[in-house]
């Protein structure tokens, strides 16, 4: 029987205009009549996430930051896993060496030192979601979204880091114009052996805790609800969703979801433009039917 769903949010959950359509809202809503737990698990800040839920009247609990930290239902912080200051100076500079632009996802928001560079990324990833999007559109759409621009702005991240009640939780680099760039950097903090890169683009990486990933906290979570990950549904389409697709007996991958994601899955879905978490649901509806 599966008992919890876990899903991803960009490329899976939301669309190409960055809303959880009503036809997945409606198939969350009859997974969680039915007594299955639905939980989002992104590498968006708790800020960043929940307002996209809301917009559809919709209540989970939440793996954030890619399991760097978890909200239970409530809106409690059950787990809290950030990056060492150690790892978090050696990879800034690493960062700025490279000329890199990057963002610090703290316990108390995001930090940005370019507000430009900032509404560029979040337009780059409205194009990528969909290509047929143009680019001045993506440009609006992103300004207009408040809750996707919960940034706090500083001339110098060095600020942040002397704020002794700021724990870095995640920093996520960024290059639209070369992604390349981003191989030499990921190899060498993978290297570390303290650190877990992933991405959620192919023009971003994501640097965590070496613990904070999705499929280590989706375990723990589930433990906590008295069951293993053999009654866990996972959806998801891109490489920092890999630890929960793997662990996970009910892995889905979306239609657009990269190859290596594909690979692993129990069940190909439909696109993020098709409500493809929907069909996902629909079929675990199914599933448990047949039980």
């Amino acid at each position: 029987m599966i008992k919890l769903i876990a899903s991803d949010m960009d490329g899976t959950l939301l669309n190409d205009k960055m809303q959880v359509s009503d036809e997945n809202a409606s198939a969350i809503r009859q997974a969680q009549e039915s007594g299955i737990e639905f939980i989002v698990a992104t590498g968006r800040g708790l800020s960043e996430a929940k307002p996209l839920l809301a917009d559809q009247k919709l209540e989970t609990a939440y793996i954030t930051l890619n399991g760097a930290m978890v909200y239970d239902e409530d809106g409690n912080l059950v787990v809290s896993i950030p990056l060492e200051d150690e790892m978090t100076q050696y990879a800034m500079k690493m960062l700025e060496d490279d000329n890199l632009y990057f963002e610090l996802v703290t316990n108390h928001g995001i930090f940005s030192n370019s507000r430009a560079r900032r509404i560029q990324n979040v337009a780059d990833l409205l194009v990528n979601l969909n290509p047929d999007t143009n680019y001045k559109l993506a440009v609006a759409l992103a300004s207009a979204r408040l809750e996707i621009m919960n940034i706090n702005y500083v001339e110098n991240y060095d600020d942040v880091m002397a704020m002794p009640e700021i724990k870095v939780m995640k920093i996520i680099a960024f290059n639209t114009a070369d992604p390349t760039s981003l191989i030499a950097p990921k190899k060498a903090l993978l290297n570390t052996g303290k650190l877990m890169v992933t991405s959620s683009s192919r023009n971003n990486i994501e640097i965590n805790n070496i613990e904070a990933q999705k499929g280590i906290a989706l375990a723990k979570y589930a433990k906590q609800k008295g069951y293993g990950m053999d009654s866990v549904m996972t959806i998801g389409d891109n490489f920092n969703d890999e630890s929960m697709i793997r662990d996970a007996k009910y892995s889905v991958a979306m239609g657009n979801a990269v190859q290596p994601i594909k690979d692993l899955a129990w069940f190909i879905t439909a696109t993020n433009t098709n409500h493809g978490v929907a069909l996902a649901i629909l079929k675990a509806l199914d599933e448990n039917r047949q039980k």
